[in-house]
């Protein structure tokens, strides 16, 4: 199954692709104050909610990337709807193939929940902070272990072991890039469990709607699969939180 067509699925009843309370995103949004000057990146931007709210908040412009097809069209035809005046681009692209025009930084990078684009957390920092200006803002999404990963979980799952940092660690890493951070946003499990069970809300849905779709047989049993990770050892083995770095 196309992996973008998977995530699309899974995620379709979703507004923000991560495990955070769109309450609490808004509030973090209002706490940002920034100007209509203000130009934001969002590299794996998923659905454009970040972006698009940011612009409807403060008039900014800016740029969101996201390599999947699926995203960007709903990234397009939320902007048509709700902005279409603003100077919001959106590019459907690998986020690590992006390059800024020369001597261009923004007032705000943003990567919430796609650190893998980077390799990881410090892979992340440093790319984002090379396209922010000196005292602009690096918002970050990351999960964080709760606890020790059970073996079972880690076998199940394929994660590894060192995958993943505790919340601490995800604040000394970046500070010891150079960045301080100012502020985080943790999600609790009534987030979580929202995130997770409405991707099996929705891929059952899907599945009523389109029964002769080849796809099926492997989305339900993905869907299945991740259904018994987080409800065995996932909900109280990895927490998520949003971290803002200034540089």
């Amino acid at each position: 199954m196309d992996i973008w067509k998977y995530y699309d699925t899974t995620h379709k009843k979703h507004l923000v692709c991560n495990p955070m309370n769109k309450d609490k995103l808004e509030g973090l949004f209002s706490l940002l104050d920034l100007k209509p000057s203000s130009t934001v990146l969002d590299i794996a931007c998923g659905k454009g909610e970040p972006l698009i709210r940011l612009a409807e908040l403060y008039n900014i412009s800016g740029i969101g990337v996201d390599i999947s097809p699926y995203y960007i069209k709903v990234c397009e035809n939320k902007k048509n709807k709700r902005i279409p005046d603003s100077d919001i681009k959106f590019l459907e692209m690998d986020g690590t193939k992006y390059s800024p025009k020369i001597n261009e930084v923004f007032d705000l990078t943003m990567c919430i929940g796609a650190s893998f684009v980077y390799g990881g957390l410090i892979g992340t920092i440093n790319a984002l902070k090379k396209m922010t200006k000196p005292d602009g803002l690096l918002i970050i999404g990351e999960p964080y272990l709760l606890k020790e990963p059970d073996a079972k979980y880690l076998k199940m799952s394929g994660m590894k072991k060192d995958e993943f940092n505790s919340h601490y660690k995800n604040i000394d890493i970046g500070e010891k890039e150079g960045l301080t951070c100012i502020y985080t946003l943790v999600s609790n499990h009534d987030d979580w469990d929202h995130y997770e069970t409405l991707q099996w809300w929705s891929t059952y849905e899907y599945v009523t709607v389109y029964p002769n779709d080849p796809d099926n047989t492997e989305l339900l049993n993905q869907i299945k699969k991740t259904k018994k990770e987080y409800l065995l050892y996932g909900r109280d083995t990895l927490g998520w939180a949003i971290y803002v770095f200034k540089r």
